[in-house]
C-alpha cells in the first residue's frame, strides 16, 4: 500500500473514533434528558396526588403502597387507566394548569423545590 492510502485510512479511523465520541456524547444527554423528564413527571403527579389527598402525606411509604394498590391497582382503576390511556397522552402533555381542589380557579402545576438540584 501506499502512503496516501495509509494516510486515508488513519484519516478514516480517525473520523470514526470522533463520530463515535459524538455519538456516546449525544447517547449521555439524551439519557440525562430523560432523567430530568421522568423526575419532573414524578414531581408533577405526585404532587397532585398530596394536593388532591393531604393525609398521605404523613404515610409511610408501605402504608402508601397499601393504600395505591387498593384503592386504583384494581378492575375499576384499571379501566380507567385504559380509557384515559386510549384517548392519548398528548393532551395532559399540552396542560400546564389543574383545578384546584376547590374548583375555583387553576393552581400552576408543579412548582415547590421538587426540581431543586436536578439537572
Amino acid at each position: 500500500m501506499s502512503k496516501s492510502r495509509l494516510d486515508k485510512i488513519a484519516s478514516y479511523e480517525e473520523q470514526i473514533a470522533e463520530l463515535n465520541n459524538r455519538k456516546k456524547q449525544e447517547m449521555q444527554k439524551h439519557k440525562a434528558e430523560e432523567r430530568k423528564a421522568r423526575t419532573r413527571r414524578l414531581c408533577i403527579r405526585m404532587g397532585l396526588i398530596e394536593s388532591m389527598l393531604p393525609d398521605t402525606v404523613s404515610l409511610t411509604d408501605e402504608q402508601f403502597k397499601t393504600f395505591l394498590q387498593k384503592t386504583t391497582a384494581n378492575d375499576f382503576g384499571r379501566r380507567e387507566l385504559a380509557k384515559l390511556a386510549a384517548q392519548g397522552g398528548d393532551e395532559s402533555k399540552s396542560a400546564k394548569t389543574k383545578t384546584s381542589p376547590q374548583g375555583s380557579a387553576p393552581a400552576p402545576v408543579g412548582g415547590g423545590d421538587c426540581m431543586a438540584g436536578t439537572g
